[in-house]
């Protein structure tokens, strides 16, 4: 049977199409955010059957997860993007027991028992510090692309200590290191430092190993590194880390949906 998933997230709508007889993914992609998110969804869903040369009646089920759920009501069904991220992560890497999901407008951190189910989770949706808006203002304050940063970054001799955790504040706080005269390179790694602090703050003491890495902020070199430091462990990135929420939705498709609803 081939199942889709779509996550409707923040600032990209992903997709995922997973054949669960060869238990793999056949078919995925992603498109930007808007206002018209069920358009935006379901051209992209499109798209994925066309790059996979399926018809829609082929499919078995479609989830949505992510916050913008809700709005794709082409889907059969709906399921969490905690529960989703937890499936994502635990097929990709199944001794998985801490996940670490940044994305461009929160964070969170889930603990897993084996067997890959939902132990616990600690979820910042309120505030921009520790999520991919962070390090998205960052560059355009510097006047430069993420890859630019994870450049830089990898740069660094000694990153810059950044105290404030509010993202209004830390921008005041950057352009003052600046003006100090501290290396860029270091001010951004600082930043990244910063936002793993915040993680590490989440997480509390419900940090245990192994971790993995999900989330659109994971393609960033360098904040891996960072979470290995604060959190004292080594931190690995999963495969196409921005996707594991849309595989999770795929994978929760359940065998009864035979047929999904009409585009």
């Amino acid at each position: 049977m081939i199942c889709a998933g779509i996550d409707a997230g923040s600032r990209s709508i992903k997709g995922v199409l997973f054949d669960t007889v060869r238990s793999q993914t056949i078919a995925f992609g992603l498109a930007d955010q808007g206002v018209e998110q069920e358009r935006l969804a379901t051209e992209l869903f499109e798209q994925l059957l066309k790059n996979a040369g399926l018809e829609r009646t082929q499919i078995g089920g479609i989830v949505a997860t992510g916050y913008g759920r809700n709005a794709i009501r082409f889907a059969d069904s709906t399921v969490t993007e905690i529960t989703c991220h937890a499936r994502g992560v635990h097929h990709l890497a199944p001794g998985t027991r801490t996940i670490v999901e940044i994305g461009g407008q929160d964070s969170k951190v889930i603990s897993l028992e084996e067997g890959g189910r939902v132990r616990d989770f600690a979820m910042n949706d309120r505030c921009a510090a520790g999520t991919g808006r962070f390090l998205e203002m960052v560059a355009s304050r510097l006047d430069m692309t993420w890859e630019k940063l994870s450049e830089l970054a990898q740069q660094s001799k000694k990153p810059a200590h950044i105290s404030n955790m509010c993202v209004v504040f830390a921008e005041t706080e950057i352009i003052g290191l600046l003006a100090e005269g501290k290396p860029l390179s270091d001010v951004v790694a600082g930043v990244q430092n910063a936002i793993a602090t915040r993680i590490s703050a989440l997480a509390g003491r419900s940090i245990c190993p192994p971790i993995c890495f999900t989330g659109g902020v994971a393609l960033q070199p360098g904040m891996a590194r960072a979470l290995d430091e604060v959190l004292s462990s080594p931190v690995r990135v999963v495969p196409q880390p921005q996707f594991t929420g849309a595989l999770g939705a795929a994978l929760s498709v359940r065998p009864s949906h035979q047929t999904g609803g009409g585009l």
